[in-house]
């Protein structure tokens, strides 16, 4: 039979809630991303790694707060844990490598259309990847159109946001960015959900898995620790904060000490009039000496 399905249980108290913490996973990623393209090349896969735990951290969580108020009618659901937490390593892992893409080729042209679609890519990997982890009394079925269109939304918004970061405008300029990428998330899980048929079986078997109550727990410890972790370190960056270039060379490694060459044709004053002061007033000093001894 034909299961009902509600995405609203709770109102919109879940929607307004997983909306912001894609949010705040997506400005904490933008911002990380941004501030890779100002630092030495030494420090940049740090800040690019930091940047899509945060981001695959935040639509994750996003995700699983937003199926905190998915029920279906006549059927209990419960959630396979390694399918699940797979689907968060997927996330990282698949958001990364287009974040990588755009932090080391830039913004613009054939880098930033594949770091934005793999982006997007991961972004529904997560989501469909979640979704499969689901054990319930029925069957899944999807309209082939529908999931398309929330592909679609995904790479496209995702794609936007990482030409909005690579312009380096500002904290208000990556906060806009993470406000679309948040709906971007936000979005393509709505319209994927949509997409969505459930046929209970209708009979009396419990489902396997963890019920999402048992999920929470976990969900809340683990990438909402790193977000607030990730959170102080943008905090107490003010480059991060201000959006001001850095001012060390992409050559140069910090805590090592420059020396930078004097320009060619110019006599640096150190190395060139003092030895031969000190040896002229050497020699004047050796002419006065009396020679009767």
């Amino acid at each position: 039979m034909q299961g009902t399905v509600d995405g609203f249980n709770y109102g919109l108290v879940t929607p307004l809630v997983a909306y912001l913490m894609a949010c705040l996973g997506g400005a904490l990623g933008l911002r990380c991303t941004t501030r890779s393209m100002r630092v030495t090349r030494s420090w940049r896969p740090g800040w690019l790694a930091l940047g899509s735990a945060a981001i695959g951290s935040g639509i994750w969580t996003m995700h699983f707060i937003a199926m905190m108020g998915f029920t279906i009618d006549r059927t209990p659901i419960r959630y396979d844990w390694l399918m699940t937490f797979a689907s968060l390593a997927v996330a990282i892992v698949m958001v990364g490598i287009g974040i990588f893409i755009v932090g080391y080729r830039g913004a613009r042209g054939t880098a930033l259309f594949t770091g934005g679609t793999i982006t997007g890519l991961g972004i529904a990997s997560m989501h469909y990847l979640g979704m499969a982890g689901m054990r319930l009394d029925g069957q899944l079925t999807y309209n082939t159109f529908t999931v398309a269109v929330s592909v679609a939304i995904a790479m496209a918004a995702a794609t936007a946001a990482l030409w909005a970061a690579g312009q380096v405008r500002g904290f208000l300029w990556s906060v806009g960015a993470s406000l679309v990428m948040g709906l971007a998330v936000t979005g393509m899980h709505y319209t994927g959900m949509a997409a969505l048929d459930v046929h209970v079986h209708g009979t009396t078997d419990p489902a396997s898995g963890g019920s999402p109550a048992e999920l929470l727990a976990p969900m809340l410890i683990g990438p909402l620790a790193f977000l607030l972790l990730a959170g102080v370190v943008v905090m107490f960056d003010p480059l991060m904060v201000a959006g001001q270039p850095a001012d060390v060379p992409p050559d140069r490694k910090p805590g090592v000490p420059a020396h930078p060459e004097p320009p060619h044709g110019t006599r640096h004053p150190a190395a060139h009039h003092t030895p031969h002061h000190t040896r002229r007033t050497l020699v004047h000093r050796r002419s006065r000496t009396p020679q009767n001894r």
